[in-house]
C-alpha cells in the first residue's frame, strides 16, 4: 500500500463499489485500505441536470468499499463546465 503515498496532500477522486463518486484531498490511509479524505463533496450525476454537489466535509472510505482512486488534474477540472455534463449514474458493482 505504499504506492498510496503519492496521494498524500493532493485532490483525489474515489469511486467506492457502491457506485459513489468523491472528490477530496487525501490526508490519509491504513494497512486496511481505508482512506481520510479532507473538504469532500460527492458529485451526482443524472441524465437530466448538470453534477449536484453534496458537501461531505472530513470523510473515510472503507478499505473494503473503495473501487477506484486517482489524483484529479485541477485545471482540467476547473475548466469543466459541470452544468452541462450529464451521464448515467455509476452503476455498484456485482461481485
Amino acid at each position: 500500500f505504499k504506492t498510496m503515498d503519492g496521494f498524500l496532500k493532493k485532490k483525489v477522486a474515489v469511486v467506492t463499489q457502491d457506485g459513489r463518486f468523491i472528490v477530496g484531498d487525501f490526508r490519509g490511509f491504513d494497512q486496511s485500505t481505508n482512506v481520510i479524505l479532507s473538504e469532500c463533496t460527492e458529485r451526482v450525476v443524472s441524465t437530466h441536470q448538470g453534477i449536484e454537489y453534496v458537501n461531505l466535509g472530513l470523510f473515510v472510505v472503507r478499505g473494503d468499499n473503495l473501487a477506484m482512486i486517482g489524483e484529479i488534474d485541477e485545471d482540467h477540472d476547473e475548466s469543466i463546465n459541470h452544468e452541462d455534463v450529464r451521464a448515467e449514474p455509476i452503476q455498484p458493482i456485482i461481485h
